[in-house]
């Protein structure tokens, strides 16, 4: 299993949370940019309950997604979809987008040819050097 692919990955279904409908994006909370980013998103998700978070290396976290590893989501954000199907990275930023009422249309531009690679790269690039960027350890 590719649980730290960048690709979405099909998972074993989740446990019910509270918000059955909801994705549940879990990220690294040790990580002062990665916390407000996740926090921040959450916000704009949060009137449509589109959208939970969960810290990579909580007890709720391992209990309901055991599929994810430490290792894969302190790589790259993991977005587990209300399917079970987890994006990493800059695959799940779409998906992201479209649960924010009124950045939606942000998500096409993922599709344009070349989009995607680029933003893999970037994703990777920020995420690789997040430590020094802004977060304190």
């Amino acid at each position: 299993m590719r649980a730290a692919g960048r690709r979405g990955v099909e998972a074993p279904p989740a446990k019910a949370s509270h918000m059955d409908n909801s994705a549940v994006l879990i990220y690294d909370a040790e990580c002062a940019m990665c916390r407000a980013s996740a926090l921040w998103l959450m916000r704009l998700a949060l009137s449509g309950g589109e959208l939970e978070i969960l810290p990579c290396r909580s007890a709720p976290r391992r209990l309901r997604f055991p599929h994810i590893t430490d290792e894969a989501c302190m790589t790259a954000m993991q977005l587990v979809l209300p399917s079970g199907r987890t994006l990493a990275g800059a695959d799940a930023v779409p998906e992201l987008l479209r649960r924010i009422r009124g950045l939606g249309w942000l998500a096409t531009v993922f599709a344009l040819p070349g989009a995607r690679p680029i933003a893999r790269r970037v994703y990777a690039r920020i995420a690789k050097n997040r430590m020094r960027l802004s977060c304190e350890r």
